[in-house]
């Protein structure tokens, strides 16, 4: 198979990292799908397709099991041809551009965000086993966080609980797909210049980057060239990994 017959979903694609993720995939050749709840994931969609890439944009909630199960029909072929799944629409609530102390904490919104954060990846992910196995070819990225990595400053326990979550569900499905050629990763960035970041208390951001070794930010290019490198044939034995984007900030 070509790139051109393994189509990328990208969930959370209207901008940030997600969008960054997409473009790289299309410019790879693979025709891709950005979800996302923003109704700016079309004007993304229409940027890439404007630079002679496949791409095409839907509204999915990726925590709406319904919407989920009705993929299939929505995207027709597309869906039959699905070889890619990017796992990457995640929210991070704060207050006053900071985190939200657990014994603050509505218990509305942690169920919120495990539903976006956790839940959202394994319907996804359940969903798309049987077309990859169908195929014998498929490669899932579960993008997690330095926050499941070590204690958080910046963002809430709820956040930290489902990106660690995510990282073990990543590790156990590798393990299952394995033999159907299909591997499982995920990618942990660190302090990346997105919307999520923008929106940070003064002097958060200014903190954290006293503790990178590179001297800056992450871009959001920077990690999808990482993505793009596990859905690659160049990544075929690797599985049930995580790396970590963060320019030296987390060294384990």
């Amino acid at each position: 198979m070509s790139n051109a017959d393994r189509v990328a979903l990208v969930t959370g694609a209207a901008r940030g990292l997600g969008a960054a993720i997409a473009r790289r995939l299309a410019a790879a050749g693979h025709p891709v799908v950005l979800a996302d709840v923003l109704d700016s994931v079309d004007a993304t969609a229409a940027s890439i397709a404007a630079e002679g890439l496949e791409a095409r944009a839907i509204r999915l909630d990726v925590a709406d099991e319904g919407a989920i199960q009705a993929l299939p029909q929505v995207l027709g072929d597309w869906w039959d041809r699905l070889g890619v799944l990017v796992n990457n629409a995640g929210i991070s609530p704060k207050v006053d551009g900071r985190k939200r102390m657990v014994e603050d904490m509505p218990t509305e919104e942690w169920r919120r965000v495990l539903d976006v954060n956790l839940t959202g990846p394994f319907l996804l992910s359940r969903a798309a086993i049987p077309v990859m196995k169908k195929r014998g070819w498929g490669r899932i990225v579960m993008m997690t966080s330095q926050a499941a990595r070590v204690a958080s400053t910046i963002t809430g326990a709820y956040y930290g609980a489902s990106k660690t979550g995510l990282m073990g569900f990543a590790r156990n499905l590798a393990a299952e797909l394995g033999p159907f050629g299909i591997t499982v990763n995920s990618v942990a960035p660190g302090r990346i210049n997105s919307d999520m970041v923008a929106g940070a208390a003064p002097g958060l951001n200014e903190a954290f980057l006293a503790r990178i070794p590179l001297g800056r930010l992450g871009e959001p290019e920077d990690v999808a060239e990482v993505v793009h490198f596990l859905t690659s044939d160049a990544a075929s034995y690797l599985t049930g990994t995580t790396i970590d984007v963060g320019g030296g900030s987390y060294m384990p």
